[in-house]
């Protein structure tokens, strides 16, 4: 028999699992990662459970682990990743595509660096302060404004919303 502990992480786990892997797939920019960046938030939450679901936001508890995990992974793996095939086609999952409004948005988002990307959704999607945004990245305020400003000019210059597909003002760089 499980114990009300254990079973209300399950129900939370089963009811917010979904939104956590888009949140997860908006910071990575791929849905793989996505996965496994929200699985091992939910395990370190799993272990935390009694304690942190009494608090306000549990759900923002996972958010902040998550943005933390990104930004030590990226930390990790802050080589250029190239590869000799140029896919076909832009791959695009039919849920991200119409997932808050129109699709092209994320395409250009993912073509940003991490850290630009992972200010512009914690600044505009997750609708968090500069501050919080500085705390929850380890970085200071001031990187995340320029950060802020850099992802902006480069989605300003790239993404046009009548077009879905990779612009070519726009591309990836290790930084």
């Amino acid at each position: 028999m499980q114990s009300a502990d254990g079973q209300a992480f399950e129900d939370f786990v089963r009811a917010r699992s979904a939104a956590l892997v888009r949140y997860g797939y908006v910071l990575t920019g791929n849905p793989h990662d996505a996965a496994d960046l929200t699985q091992e938030a939910l395990a370190r939450l799993g272990s935390t459970w009694s304690r942190v679901r009494h608090k306000d936001d549990p759900e923002g508890y996972v958010r902040t682990i998550m943005a933390r995990l990104h930004i030590s992974w990226w930390r990790k793996r802050r080589r250029e990743r190239l590869s000799g095939d140029v896919p076909e086609q832009v791959h695009t999952e039919a849920g991200f595509a119409h997932a808050d409004g129109d699709g092209g948005l994320w395409q250009a988002l993912a073509l940003l660096p991490r850290r630009q990307r992972a200010v512009l959704v914690l600044r505009y999607y997750e609708h968090r302060s500069d501050e919080e945004i500085a705390e929850h990245l380890g970085v200071t305020r001031g990187t995340v404004r320029s950060q802020a400003f850099r992802g902006l000019s480069k989605l300003r210059a790239g993404w046009h919303p009548e077009t879905t597909t990779r612009q070519e003002g726009m591309v990836e760089s290790g930084r």
